[in-house]
């Protein structure tokens, strides 16, 4: 896995000529803690767990499409000069907000076409995706990539890190910033609250708890990516993941303010699928 002298070594294993990568090992755990989260979840709320499965055979090639195409566009210029480097994944280059936007719209084309209620599926899911994330960033670990800037040895030490990590962020001799370790933990902590939080009776209506999610990952993600050395830019004025944060924080704090005025009421979340079916019949 590593060597005393220097950093761990991103290839997992390897199976003849293929090698498999760390990343995909840690993508892969993160996927399958959210969908059996997720299931469980929409079980518990009255929606058959196979749609979290069936939705999510469609939702992650779209996601990881969407991820690599947010990517491609704000470096258009460079892709442009080298087309063939467009398919060219396996040279890095996906943007998680793209994963994100092409995911959510995905899961409201699934859930139109099955008739389950928007807002509640997607309760369900931001919890367990959020964790996800978290879980996700250790791959950016292992590859030495999602790092900000260059920092002190005690820098990281005053931080109370393990020497693992402290030596994973040595790269060509220099200490940098682990801004995945920062992205990891607020998602870590935005997990446990939101839960806590969802199972607290007549507290979110549905459609909160995935507000909530948006406000929370956008707000740690706007400071987070700020430190970062590998954002993408508008015109190298704004980073566009903080472009993108400021926006859906205003929007998503607007929208909850909205949908509680609304008149009847939405329903619980913890009411479920009956009383959302309930709402639509009126």
């Amino acid at each position: 896995m590593s060597n005393l002298l220097g950093a761990i070594n991103p290839i997992a294993f390897s199976l003849g000529p293929l090698d498999v990568y760390w990343y995909g090992i840690i993508i892969a755990a993160a996927i399958f803690v959210a969908i059996f989260l997720s299931t469980r979840e929409a079980e518990k709320r009255g929606i058959d767990g196979e749609h979290i499965v069936d939705m999510a055979l469609w939702a992650l090639p779209i996601a990881f499409i969407g991820a690599r195409l947010y990517y491609v566009i704000f470096e258009l210029g460079y892709y442009l000069q080298n087309p063939g480097e467009i398919i060219a994944i396996w040279n890095g280059g996906i943007a998680i907000y793209g994963g994100l936007i092409a995911g959510g719209l995905t899961v409201f084309w699934y859930t139109k076409k099955h008739g389950i209620p928007l807002w509640l599926m997607l309760d369900i899911l931001a919890p367990s995706v959020l964790l996800a994330q978290a879980i996700g960033r250790w791959g950016n670990f292992m590859n030495q990539e999602a790092h900000g800037g260059e920092v002190t040895r005690s820098f990281l030490e005053n931080l109370y890190l393990p020497e693992f990590i402290i030596k994973q962020m040595e790269i060509n001799g220099m200490y940098y910033q682990p801004t995945f370790l920062y992205e990891s933990l607020w998602s870590l902590i935005g997990f446990v609250l939101i839960i806590i939080l969802r199972n607290k009776k007549q507290l979110f209506r549905q459609g909160e708890v995935a507000l909530s999610y948006v406000l929370w990952y956008s707000l740690g993600r706007f400071f987070i990516e700020g430190l970062r050395t590998d954002s993408l830019w508008i015109f190298n004025l704004i980073r566009v993941s903080q472009a993108l944060s400021v926006v859906l924080f205003i929007g998503a704090l607007s929208l909850w303010i909205y949908r509680r005025r609304d008149y009847p009421p939405v329903p619980y979340y913890l009411d479920g699928m009956n009383q959302s079916k309930k709402k639509q019949s009126k």
